[in-house]
C-alpha cells in the first residue's frame, strides 16, 4: 500500500530550515509519505531582523510569497529568525508561518539568550551568522548548528529546536476542530 503523499514548499534554501520543516512534518504525520521543497522566498524585512514583531511579519511574508507563487504543494511554510531585546536581556528566537488551503498557524521558538557583546554587533549592523562565525571562528554556522548550537556547546541546534517548535505549530492543522474561531487558528 503506497502512503498518501503531503507536498511542502519551504520558504528557504536553508538544508537545516528545509530538513527541520520534514521532521516536524515527519513526525506529526508519520503515516504519510513527505516531500520537501525549498525554494527563495523573501521576507521583505530586515535582513536581520530586530524585534519579535519584525521577525514574525518576516515569516508570514515569505510563506504567503510561497502559496502565491505555487499550488503546487499542500502546505507552505517559512521560518525566520530574528533578535529582540526584552526586560531580561537580548535574545534570538524564531517565527514560522504554516499555511494550507484552509488556515495559517503562526509559531515561535524557545528563546535563546545573546552575550550583549553580540547584541551589540547586531545593532550595528551586522548579521547574527556572520557575528557567531567571527566569535567561534566557524564558517557558514546558520547553514549548521546556529547560534543555538554554538552558545549551547552542540545540546540543542538550530535544527532541533525548530523542529520542536513547528511541531506545535501543527497542533491546528490535527486539531482543527478544537482551533475553528479561537483566533489562534486563522482561517484563510
Amino acid at each position: 500500500m503506497s502512503k498518501e503523499v503531503i507536498r511542502i514548499l519551504v520558504g528557504s534554501l536553508n538544508p537545516v530550515k528545509i530538513n527541520a520543516v520534514k521532521n516536524a512534518f515527519s513526525n506529526i504525520f508519520a503515516n504519510n509519505q513527505i516531500i520537501c521543497k525549498g525554494m527563495h522566498a523573501p521576507s521583505s524585512v530586515s535582513e536581520q531582523p530586530m524585534t519579535a514583531s519584525e521577525t514574525r511579519l518576516g515569516a508570514i511574508n515569505r510563506a504567503l510569497f510561497c502559496k502565491n507563487g505555487s499550488n503546487n504543494a499542500d502546505f507552505y511554510v517559512a521560518l525566520e529568525g530574528g533578535v529582540d531585546l526584552t526586560e531580561d536581556g537580548p535574545i534570538t528566537c524564531a517565527y514560522f508561518s504554516i499555511i494550507n488551503n484552509q488556515q495559517q498557524s503562526v509559531g515561535r521558538s524557545a528563546s535563546l539568550p545573546l552575550p550583549l557583546s553580540v547584541y551589540d554587533d547586531l545593532v550595528a549592523g551586522k548579521e547574527l551568522g556572520h557575528v557567531m562565525d567571527e566569535l567561534f571562528n566557524t564558517t557558514n554556522i546558520k547553514q549548521k548548528g546556529g547560534a543555538i548550537g554554538l552558545l549551547t556547546q552542540n545540546n540543542a541546534t538550530r535544527e532541533s529546536i525548530y523542529t520542536q517548535a513547528l511541531i506545535l505549530a501543527l497542533s491546528p492543522f490535527i486539531n482543527a476542530d478544537l482551533y475553528h474561531g479561537t483566533g489562534v487558528n486563522n482561517e484563510l
